[in-house]
């Protein structure tokens, strides 16, 4: 074995040796980050508690009418949610959708697990 295969060869084994997760930092290693709500494909799911803990409420666009303002059910909020629509989905402070109230809109593909405000209402937008 020549020197340079030999360098090569006790530098892989040191990197071995060293990148070994030990008993240690494999301990204290982080978890992975927050667990996402069960949302299905095509779904807005919104959930009273943050978290995506809860009753989880479920609407689809066969459900809604696009660009139109969507209520939840009377006496219920979300306060985490995600959108699998496939479309923009805007939500609302205020039940009838009023923008005086707080309101924010959430590309297809957002989980937001602590909305800034209690959503009341949502319209889902044409692409």
């Amino acid at each position: 074995m020549n020197k340079t295969a030999a360098a090569v060869t006790l530098a892989a084994a040191t990197a071995a040796v060293l990148l070994q997760p030990t008993a240690t930092t494999a301990a204290t290693a982080p978890a992975s980050g927050p667990r996402l709500g069960a949302c299905a494909a095509g779904q807005l799911c919104l959930w009273p508690k943050t978290g995506f803990h809860g009753p989880r409420q479920a609407r689809e666009l066969a459900d809604t009418d696009i660009a139109s303002c969507e209520p939840l059910r009377p006496g219920t909020s979300a306060a985490s949610l995600a959108n699998r629509t496939g479309r923009p989905v805007t939500t609302y402070q205020s039940p009838e959708c009023a923008e005086s109230a707080e309101f924010s809109t959430y590309p297809h593909g957002a989980y937001t697990p602590e909305s800034p405000y209690r959503v009341r209402a949502f319209k889902i937008w044409e692409n």
